[in-house]
Formats: structure tokens, C-alpha cells, sequence
């Protein structure tokens, strides 16, 4: 008898879309975060309780928890922006929709709303704090317009603010573990640019690997996230203590070893495994806030090695210094016309166009169903519209995956709170539950679908205790709803070409490669407009990255419009890339080689022969 082992059929991938919806982010459990939610907004709650003002209480935890979905991990500094700044957009969209919703019909309110979603959706495109900023904004709206007034107009702005204020005032004063090392100012600063230095260490071990593509991109998000948490706002416009100044110089002197790693990298030559040892020992003094000691100098036989070993030198010297001079951080280079031409471009109008339509139907729906008491006498239609607010953003993920997670969380989150209705006691249990479902929003944001059956919970345990009784059943109803009016608008046609957002993103890198590319070729002097212009260009490619691959993981109905923008990105960053050996390769020799010049040309040629955008004249 033949006993061969029989083949088994190779199991079939599973689709990008639903392998998005079941990833999860991964990373230490942010403690510091938890105990500021458990802060928040159950201990809002109470105060509002005790004070006789439950209603104002219920709004001031639901800017807490608004406030937590948005409490990342970051320095203190950064945190301001991304908190402050969606609260008080929240704080509009709340006297917005409380003054609409009481003065306005069915139909005006409706229009209304949908021009909030049009101004909101394009706003969006900006970056991550603006469609925080948009998304509360709607949310909000709907809170207010749908709900019975809590007080007056200015009363309820007062306790949104307020609520959203004390999750941002935890941040400032807290102290986390990363404040307890070192000086309390820094927390997540030192860090971020000691990971830097890290990064830069593992690009050159990864150099003539197929793992360089990847570490570089690594390299990449590091220096993104330290240029976030040093440049945050501050009230003098330099640092004004000399451990922030030599902080700052700490990452400045980082910049020309990154461009000598990425050189490295593009010439594909191993090096010895003595040419990283520098940058590590780097990073355990940003850590450890100490002095480097001795740096092993790599070899010298290559202009990238030689760019390598003068900024290991000017590094040294940058360290020992202890925070002499000021230094300025690289800044973004995109003002208040890059954020209008965001607004007002291809992306802003597609994604307000798709937004607006999202919220102004479901709010209509809401209304109507309200109106008709499909759910018996209910107070409340907010649950619509907001629930759509969140499925409609693509931050979150592809729009099949952004609707499967959220019907699959609230489901979950609605039974959940079901089961505790019913044993815990009223209402001070209901206050424990808010309290435990706040500490666990941050811990809950690294999955859609976790987030959505914390929230779900902690949203009923507030409307109960609003006054309102258990509506689990039509929350459920209401979500499958939102999923369904989402995936229907989602998959319409509208004006103008699909795969906007992608291409608007497309279109911004390869401004900022060409804007890098000119400067370099003009052999300027300047080597700190040229670090800014090279960090621009890396951060406007993984901007456009991550779009990209957010619209591959759709449908294939969606997903089709942005076919061949993944080329378009790789040609983009080889493009970067060689800019910035040719950068180091001018420092040390002044002329560019044929292979420089031949490459140039090639990556140029080819992104001109494509269509997804058109290269500037003056690149050619």
C-alpha cells in the first residue's frame, strides 16, 4: 500500500480587506494613558452627578472619552495640538448642532448638516489633527442636534471644553515613566530621538540586504515621529532651557548621519558591522541623558562611509556641548496655501463630497425614524449620524474592513453592556462601568473593532444614566444602518475621478522630491534647507504609502482606481533616494558620476511616462 503523504491544498489568502480588519498594533501597554482615562471621564461624570447637573456631566465625559481616542503616545508638546485642537472644533460642532437642532425643521437641519460634512470632509485632507478636528466636529454636531438641550448654548460648549481640558491637563501634569528618568519636561522626547539614532544603526547593519528598503522606511517613521514631539507649540520660539536645546541639537546632529546611512543604503555595498556601533552608542546617551565616550570611526574608502564618519565626529562634538547655542528644527514645509489646496483639491473635494452625503443622509434617516417612533418614544437620533462619521473616514482602514469592524464592535459592546445593566446597580455602577471602559480607550485604538466595543458600552452607560433606558437593541439596529448607508454611498459614483485622496497625496510627494532635487542639484550651501527639503520628501512619500495602501485593501471595486499608484510611489522613493546619494556624493567629490546622472535621468523619464502625475518642467 502506498502510504506517501497526500498533498494538502494550499489554503487560500485570506482578502487585504478583512486581514485589515483583524490586525491589531502591537507595543507596551500604555499605563500612563489608562490612568488618565480611568481619570476622566468617570470622574467627570460623578462631579456632574454630585453637582446636579447630570447632563452637562454626560457631555463632559463624552469630550473625555472623544479626548482619549485621541491620546497617542508622543511627547507632552505634540499632545496639545492633537488634543486641543479636535476639542475645540468638538466645542463648535456642539453649539453648531444645540442651536440647529432647536431652532431648525427636519429639512433645514438636514442641509445644514450636510454643509458641516462638505466643510468638515475637505478640511480632513489637511492631515491626522485636522480629520480628528473634522470628525469631532460632526460628531458633535450630531450629539447636539440630536439630543434634548443639556442647558444652555454656552453652558454646554462650557462642559464639553471642560471635560476635553481635563483629559489634556491630566497629560501636562501626570508624570510617565519616561518623565521619571529624566527631567519632567521630556517624556516621550528623548526617547523618539534616541529611536532615531537606533534607526539609523539598523539601516546600516540592513545596507546591501533586501531588508534596507524596509529598515530605511523604519528610519523614516522615526524621524517623523521626533521632528513631531520636539516641534510642538511652545511660548518662545526657541528652547528655552539648555537640556531643550541640546535635545534639539541631539536631533539635528542626526540628520546628516541619516542621509549618510540612506546613501549607504542606494550604493547596496556591505560595510563593517563597526559602522553602526557609533550610532548605537549615540542612542544610549540620548537615553540615558550621558556623554558618549568613544565612537568607532568606520572606514573611509567610500564618499557615503566618509559622509558617515564626519558626522559621527560633528555628533560628538554636538554632545559634549551640553545645549550650547540654538538650534532650529527642521519644519514642515507646508503652510496655510498646502492646507487650502488640500481643502479645495481633488482629495479635500472628494472625500468632503463622500462625507457630506454619509452624514446629511443619515441624519435625515435618523430624523425620520424619530419622527416615526420605529423605536417607541426615544429622545434620542445622534447614534446615526455619528456612527457614520466614523465609518466614512479612510484613517481608520478600507471601508469594508471600517464596516465590519464596527458592526462586529457594537454588537459586542451593546450584549456586553446588556449584562451589565442588568446586575450592576444604579447609578453608581453604571458610573464604575464608564470609569473602566475610559481607562481602556487607549488601549483600545490599536483595533477598530476593540475600539467600537469599549465605546459602545461606556456611550449607553451615559445615555442610561441620562435618563434614557436601555436601548441596545436599537443602537445594534441603528449601527448595521450606518454600515449600510456607508458601503452604498461608498461604492457611488461621484464627479471627478476616483482615488483622489491617493493622488493628491501622489501629486504632494512628488512636489516635495522635485523641491528636493533642484535644491541638491544647485550644489546650494545650505545643508539645513537641504535636510528640511529631504525630510519633507521622505514624510510626503510615507504620507502617500500609507494611502496607497489603505486603497489597495479595499474592495476591488475601490481598489481598482488606484491600480499602478504603488509603482508610482517606489519610482518616487529611488528617485529620493538617489537624490540623497548624489547630495553626499557632491560633498566630497563636487561632481556627480555617470551613474548619478544616467539614474536621474532614468527615474525621471519614467515617472513622465506615467499618468498618475506629471513631473514640474524645471525637473527635466
Amino acid at each position: 500500500m502506498d502510504r506517501s503523504p497526500v498533498s494538502r491544498p494550499a489554503a487560500l489568502p485570506l482578502p487585504l480587506w478583512l486581514t485589515h480588519a483583524l490586525r491589531t498594533q502591537r507595543g507596551p501597554v500604555p499605563w500612563s494613558a489608562l490612568t488618565r482615562g480611568a481619570l476622566a471621564a468617570g470622574p467627570l461624570l460623578l462631579a456632574g452627578m454630585l453637582a446636579g447637573r447630570t447632563p452637562l456631566g454626560v457631555l463632559a465625559a463624552i469630550a473625555a472619552m472623544l479626548a482619549g481616542i485621541n491620546d497617542r503616545p508622543g511627547s507632552r508638546r505634540a499632545s496639545v495640538k492633537r488634543l486641543g485642537v479636535p476639542a475645540l472644533a468638538g466645542t463648535v460642532g456642539l453649539l453648531v448642532g444645540s442651536y440647529a437642532g432647536q431652532q431648525l425643521s427636519a429639512v433645514p437641519l438636514t442641509l445644514v448638516l450636510t454643509g458641516l460634512g462638505l466643510a468638515a470632509g475637505g478640511v480632513s485632507a489637511v492631515g491626522p489633527v485636522a480629520s480628528a478636528a473634522g470628525t469631532q466636529l460632526l460628531v458633535t454636531a450630531a450629539v447636539g442636534a440630536g439630543t434634548p438641550p443639556a442647558g444652555s448654548g454656552w453652558q454646554q460648549g462650557a462642559a464639553f471644553l471642560a471635560g476635553a481640558g481635563w483629559l489634556l491637563l491630566l497629560r501636562l501634569v501626570l508624570p510617565t515613566p519616561g518623565s521619571l528618568a529624566g527631567d519632567f519636561r521630556f517624556d516621550g522626547e528623548r526617547t523618539a530621538v534616541a529611536d532615531v539614532y537606533d534607526a539609523i544603526a539598523a539601516l546600516i547593519d540592513a545596507t546591501g540586504s533586501t531588508s534596507a528598503t524596509a529598515r530605511r522606511a523604519a528610519l523614516t517613521a522615526a524621524l517623523d515621529h521626533a521632528q513631531d514631539a520636539l516641534a510642538g507649540p511652545r511660548l518662545r520660539r526657541r528652547a528655552s532651557s539648555a537640556a531643550e536645546r541640546r535635545l534639539h541639537a541631539q536631533f539635528t546632529a542626526a540628520l546628516p548621519l541619516a542621509e549618510a546611512a540612506t546613501a549607504l543604503a542606494w550604493a547596496g555595498e556591505p560595510v563593517s558591522e563597526r559602522a553602526a556601533e557609533g550610532p548605537r552608542r549615540l542612542a544610549a546617551a540620548v537615553r540615558g541623558n550621558t556623554g558618549t565616550g568613544p565612537l568607532p570611526a568606520p572606514s573611509r574608502s567610500a564618499p557615503a562611509l566618509r559622509a558617515l564618519d564626519d558626522a559621527l565626529l560633528r555628533a560628538a562634538e554636538t554632545f559634549d556641548r551640553a545645549g550650547d547655542g540654538a538650534q532650529r528644527l527642521p519644519a514642515r514645509r507646508r503652510g496655510v496655501k498646502a492646507a487650502v489646496r488640500a481643502v479645495f483639491g481633488t482629495g479635500g473635494r472628494e472625500y468632503g463630497l463622500r462625507v457630506a452625503v454619509c452624514f446629511g443622509a443619515s441624519a435625515g434617516v435618523a430624523q425620520a425614524l424619530h419622527d416615526a417612533r420605529w423605536y417607541g418614544q426615544h429622545q434620542h437620533w445622534y447614534w446615526l449620524p455619528a456612527t457614520t462619521v466614523f465609518l466614512v473616514k479612510p484613517d481608520l482602514g478600507p471601508l469594508a474592513s471600517r464596516v465590519l469592524c464596527r458592526a462586529a464592535g457594537t454588537v459586542l459592546g451593546a450584549l456586553v453592556f446588556a449584562g451589565f445593566a442588568a446586575l450592576l446597580p444604579r447609578p453608581e455602577g453604571l458610573v464604575v462601568l464608564v470609569t473602566v471602559c475610559g481607562a481602556l480607550v487607549p488601549l483600545s485604538t490599536r483595533n477598530f473593532a476593540a475600539l467600537t466595543a469599549v465605546i459602545t458600552p461606556l456611550v449607553l452607560a451615559l445615555v442610561m444614566i441620562g435618563g434614557e433606558r436601555q436601548a441596545s437593541l436599537s443602537r445594534i439596529a441603528e449601527t448595521l444602518l450606518a454600515c449600510a448607508i456607508v458601503l452604498i454611498v461608498g461604492h457611488l459614483p461621484m464627479p471627478g475621478k476616483r482615488g483622489g485622496g491617493v493622488r493628491a497625496r501622489l501629486d504632494t510627494a512628488g512636489s516635495a522630491a522635485h523641491a528636493y532635487l533642484v535644491h541638491v542639484l544647485s550644489e546650494s550651501g545650505d545643508r539645513a534647507e537641504r535636510w528640511a527639503l529631504r525630510r519633507e520628501a521622505y514624510r510626503a512619500l510615507a504620507e502617500a504609502r500609507t494611502a496607497i495602501a489603505v486603497s489597495a485593501a479595499e474592495l476591488p471595486a475601490l481598489a481598482r482606481h488606484t491600480e499602478g499608484t504603488d509603482t508610482v510611489a517606489v519610482v518616487l522613493e529611488r528617485l529620493v533616494d538617489t537624490t540623497t546619494a548624489c547630495a553626499v556624493h557632491l560633498d566630497d567629490t563636487g561632481r556627480l558620476t555617470a551613474r548619478h546622472t544616467e539614474l536621474l535621468r532614468d527615474l525621471l523619464d519614467e515617472l513622465e511616462r506615467r499618468e498618475a502625475w506629471t513631473v514640474p518642467p524645471a525637473a527635466a
